[in-house]
């Protein structure tokens, strides 16, 4: 992906704490008031006031226990969890493929490995031969399906190849991170019925360009599929299409995209608020072109979870340096419990 636009400070990201000097006030304020609430019983006592009953000499009565908040606010908790540690190891093991630029063995071994963890599920191909400066190459998009009973499809999508121009280019975050993560989300949306909207997890191929970034070197496989779709009707039951892409980093800190639209962007925030996340979203607006671009084009709501500041400066971006101790089981947890939050929120629309 390529970032035309340069980084716009956005929302100002959570403080964690707070002020020192107002911690400072309320320790001051708190700690006479807590004396005199352990030395009052021990006054009363004395002056007769406390009933010496045995329930108040042994122990006192426990206090009902306070709400949750989520009941508080009318609302349930959302109850998900991704396995991380499962996450990672599935990153780790596209991963050792090495490079996976189309038309590449790797790339092939890949597929399959694709294949045999979507076993049992439904599995659709679009596959198709494009053509690119480097001349005729097979491009391979893989679409599992899992069914809901509302009517409508919500969309979640990454890109699993990597860079062909960059020597030992492995994309542990740039196309690892996702394939990997998608591969995890599988896993949560696999047995029952879904009582909301139908999921697919769809592998975009073709997403980086075979030599330089352009309208027509880029995006190979999310343009076939936004067409494929926009032909067959499929485009008029997305009620959103997410994508994740580059969303391993340590440090994570999701974009605020202007590419996408605005209030499916605003729902992902509120998923990552109802889960405690904010604060890894939305610091920065930057505009991306992404495999969400052809999808927004057809007509579909469209939200891009791109964290575009991978090391200082985005150092490690399209270079072999973008390997797996960069990345974080947590970040992988944290991105995937949000778009599982996202499709919840939809569900409710």
């Amino acid at each position: 992906m390529i970032v035309p636009d340069s980084p716009t400070p956005a929302r100002q990201r959570r403080a964690r704490r707070g002020p020192r000097d107002s911690r400072r006030k309320w320790l001051a304020a708190a700690v006479p008031a807590l004396l005199m609430l352990m030395l009052a019983p021990l006054a009363l006592k004395r002056l007769g006031r406390l009933p010496q009953t045995p329930a108040a000499t042994q122990a006192a009565a426990p206090l009902p226990s306070p709400a949750p908040a989520a009941a508080a606010a009318g609302s349930e908790a959302p109850n998900i969890k991704i396995n991380a540690a499962r996450a990672m190891q599935y990153v780790r093991e596209v991963v050792a493929f090495g490079p996976r630029p189309i038309g590449s063995e790797a790339h092939k071994k890949l597929e399959a490995y694709l294949a045999a963890h979507l076993a049992g599920a439904t599995v659709e191909r679009d596959d198709f031969t494009a053509t690119t400066p480097n001349g005729s190459l097979p491009i391979h998009n893989i679409i599992a399906k899992f069914p809901g009973a509302k009517p409508g499809v919500v969309v979640i999508a990454t890109h699993y190849d990597t860079l062909m121009s960059v020597k030992n280019f492995v994309g542990a975050n740039d196309g690892g991170s996702g394939t990997g993560l998608l591969v995890e989300l599988a896993n949560q949306l696999r047995g029952a019925r879904r009582s909301g909207y139908s999921v697919w997890l769809v592998w975009l191929d073709g997403e980086e360009a075979v030599r330089q970034w352009s309208e027509t070197d880029s995006l190979y496989g999310s343009r076939h599929l936004a067409e494929r779709w926009q032909k067959d009707g499929a485009i008029r039951q997305l009620k959103a299409f997410l994508l994740a892409d580059m969303i391993g980093d340590a440090d994570l800190n999701i974009d605020h995209d202007q590419n996408s639209t605005a209030w499916l962007e605003d729902l992902v925030y509120e998923a990552a608020s109802k889960l405690g996340y904010q604060s890894h979203f939305f610091a920065r607006q930057i505009a991306v072109q992404d495999d969400h671009l052809p999808f927004a084009k057809a007509g579909a709501p469209v939200a891009d979870l791109i964290d575009f500041d991978y090391g200082y400066n985005n150092v490690f971006w399209h270079t072999p340096q973008d390997t797996l101790d960069k990345l974080s089981p947590k970040s992988l947890a944290i991105t995937g419990e949000v778009l599982l939050e996202t499709v919840r929120l939809l569900d409710q629309k």
